[in-house]
């Protein structure tokens, strides 16, 4: 199974494409897909878009899994995260890819095996889980391959729950 891991944001949004297999997880890709600051907002999005159409597109993940926009002290910040959060829950949808969210402790939760863990205790464990020798930089890439860690780790649980209500 291919998962997208998307952490959104508008200047730097990061993705990390993790394949599940039984010898364990593998990484695809990885990266941060940038936009200008400059640039007015409409046109840094429809970038985003079309760079998060062509990543699906290229990659076809099963599932794609956004970080959930939980908290943010900047309210413009939290808008743009939000915003660019629906663009790749859309386009991953478009696509027919399965779309899920996680919350940030959900994913060091899942990856660290602590839901207070620090980025780069995140950063290093999404290295390890992934047998790989650096650590992803900037850590919007490793937090993009954290979140497909998380829901292959989450994924045999809702495949259980999803077969007994159904």
């Amino acid at each position: 199974m291919f998962v997208l891991g998307i952490d959104p944001g508008l200047s730097r949004c990061g993705y990390g494409c993790v394949e599940g297999g039984p010898g364990g997880p593998r990484a695809v890709a990885i990266g941060v897909l940038r936009t200008a600051p400059s640039a007015p907002l409409p046109e840094r999005l429809a970038e985003l878009q079309g760079e998060l159409r062509a990543l699906v597109t290229e990659l076809r993940p099963a599932v794609v899994a956004v970080e959930r926009v939980f908290f943010q002290v900047n309210v413009r910040t939290a808008m743009s995260v939000g915003q660019v959060s629906g663009l790749a829950m859309a386009e991953a949808a478009a696509a027919g890819c399965a779309v899920t969210q996680y919350s940030p402790n959900e994913v060091k939760q899942a990856v660290a095996g602590d839901g207070r863990a620090s980025k780069d205790e995140v950063a290093r464990m999404a290295q390890t889980l992934r047998g790989l020798a650096p650590v992803p930089h900037p850590a919007d890439a490793a937090d993009a391959a954290a979140l497909a860690l998380c829901h292959l780790a989450h994924a045999p649980v809702q495949r259980r729950i999803a077969t007994v209500g159904g």
